[in-house]
């Protein structure tokens, strides 16, 4: 049997994904179906780039259904933690939300697995700690605050 991945992501992510599926499973899906339609009127399907393209969007609904479903089963809920910390070297302080699987560093939101969360979590403010960055650089890092 194959190792199930627990996802991990705040409420609010699991609650956005919830919704997404449902949007694809009632208003997208239907959306196709009523274009799959009005393409098969038009007649010879072997030429018809309208079907084609509907069949395309349906297999690209279909999928991602499957894929939102099955991430779905595997959701862990963790509560997100603000951590603040200072580069040392660089004498620059960055403030992150860490938050489960979910990342978009340019919005201040990093993954519990990135280097920095797997660096920081489990310490406190006025700790140091190293982490090794994704290139191999080992970099100092002061934590000035963790909620």
């Amino acid at each position: 049997m194959a190792d199930v991945k627990v996802v991990e992501i705040t409420a609010k992510r699991k609650e956005e994904l919830e919704k997404e599926l449902e949007w694809r499973k009632n208003t997208e899906r239907d959306r196709i179906l009523t274009a799959i339609s009005e393409a098969r009127a038009q007649g010879d399907l072997s030429e018809n780039a309208d079907y084609s393209s509907a069949r395309d969007a349906q297999s690209k609904n279909e999928a991602a259904i499957a894929e939102l479903e099955e991430t779905l089963k595997h959701v862990k809920i963790i509560q997100a933690t603000r951590i603040k910390v200072k580069y040392v070297a660089l004498k620059e302080t960055a403030e992150f939300l860490v938050s489960g699987s979910e990342s978009n560093p340019f919005e201040g939101k990093i993954s519990a697995e990135s280097p920095l969360a797997k660096a920081v979590i489990g310490h406190k403010a006025g700790d140091t700690v190293y982490m090794t960055t994704e290139n191999g650089k080992d970099v100092e890092i002061k934590i000035l605050e963790i909620d």
